[in-house]
């Protein structure tokens, strides 16, 4: 098969890679449906993270199970199945608590943008949907995979609550699905964080109710001003850089809560201004395996459209534009079909 390697800084090459089998009696082998370009993807690809060899790229994924392991007892071929970002057993004492992207047997994955994937711990991992969907549903469903799931850890973390008001720092598509899932929670008021028209439409559309463009410490007063001097209830850090996450501390009340989903890069809290902002702090790589039931269902039921983050569907042979296309921020996010 053609697979998408990672070689260097913006050079995504898409060649020629063994098939995968399977190695692991807990594995499965989907042929894939759908996959996407991730923000966080862009990292490596900017060199901003170190690629010491070529690197399989891709962590999202649905499709149909085309083979099991000896072990796998629940997942069946002919399947349409999605799974998360971060494999897992379901089964050990931190999945049981709800955070399986720590558990004690957890692989993140990679290698999702081709045609045929391999999932360790298939049984905890991927979640069969009723039926194969119709392809109008499939951007949504993947969608479930990290994003949606990624947004809306970052709404829970949060303790997004009905009637309480809600930041959002970052306008990507986590951000974006971090608006979806606050608006889904109930908040009553939700401050999205963009200073793209694109994106602020997509926002309102998904159910912010003010926009705000100023960034750092104008930022930050802005979000003050709007919240009677005190901050909001809950803020959504959805970026990963040092700016980002001080301007969710600082916009956040005391007594509130920050997440921060997004993977950090040169981010350093100082403990004398944490330990005076008296907030509660969450995050982390989302456990999106626990939300997975819930947020099928929702896309199945057709209650909430969040594959509109997918502003360019291409083919994944031409996965390097889909990289091209989100580093210059023309698209949000790229859909990939085998």
């Amino acid at each position: 098969m053609r697979a998408t390697m990672l070689y260097g800084p913006r050079d995504v090459r898409f060649e020629e890679r063994p098939d995968p089998t399977i190695l692991e009696p807990t594995d499965a082998i989907i042929k894939m449906t759908a996959t996407c370009v991730c923000g966080s993807d862009l990292w490596p690809y900017r060199g901003l993270e170190p690629v010491t060899e070529p690197r399989p790229m891709g962590h999202e994924y649905c499709g149909i199970v085309e083979e099991v392991g000896s072990e796998v007892k629940l997942i069946k071929p002919g399947q349409f199945v999605v799974g998360s970002f971060v494999a897992s057993d379901n089964t050990c004492p931190i999945c049981r608590s709800g955070f399986q992207s720590g558990c004690v047997h957890r692989a993140f994955m990679s290698g999702a943008q081709a045609p045929l994937l391999r999932v360790p711990l298939a049984d905890g991992t991927l979640v069969a949907i009723p039926d194969v969907p119709s392809k109008d549903l499939i951007p949504s469903l993947l969608t479930t995979s990290d994003v949606l799931g990624t947004g809306w850890f970052a709404a829970d973390a949060a303790n997004v609550q009905p009637g309480k008001t809600v930041v959002v720092v970052g306008d990507g598509a986590v951000g974006l699905l971090g608006v979806l899932s606050a608006r889904q929670m109930g908040a009553g008021r939700i401050i999205a964080m963009s200073r793209n028209e694109q994106r602020q439409k997509l926002a309102l559309e998904f159910g912010a109710t003010d926009i705000v463009t100023e960034r750092g410490d104008a930022g930050v007063a802005h979000i003050k001003e709007l919240t009677d001097g005190l901050g909001a209830d809950s803020v959504l850090e959805c970026v990963g850089t040092q700016e980002s996450m001080q301007q969710a501390i600082r916009s956040t009340r005391p007594g509130g809560y920050t997440s921060y989903v997004g993977v950090p890069h040169g981010v350093e809290l100082n403990g004398e201004g944490l330990f005076f902002a008296l907030i509660h702090l969450l995050g982390g790589p989302a456990p999106v395996r626990r939300f997975l039931p819930e947020l099928i269902d929702l896309v199945w039921n057709r209650k909430i459209n969040p594959g509109k983050v997918f502003d360019l569907q291409l083919p994944l042979a031409q996965v390097a534009d889909a990289y091209r296309a989100m580093d210059e921020r023309r698209a949000i996010k790229v859909l990939l079909w085998p």
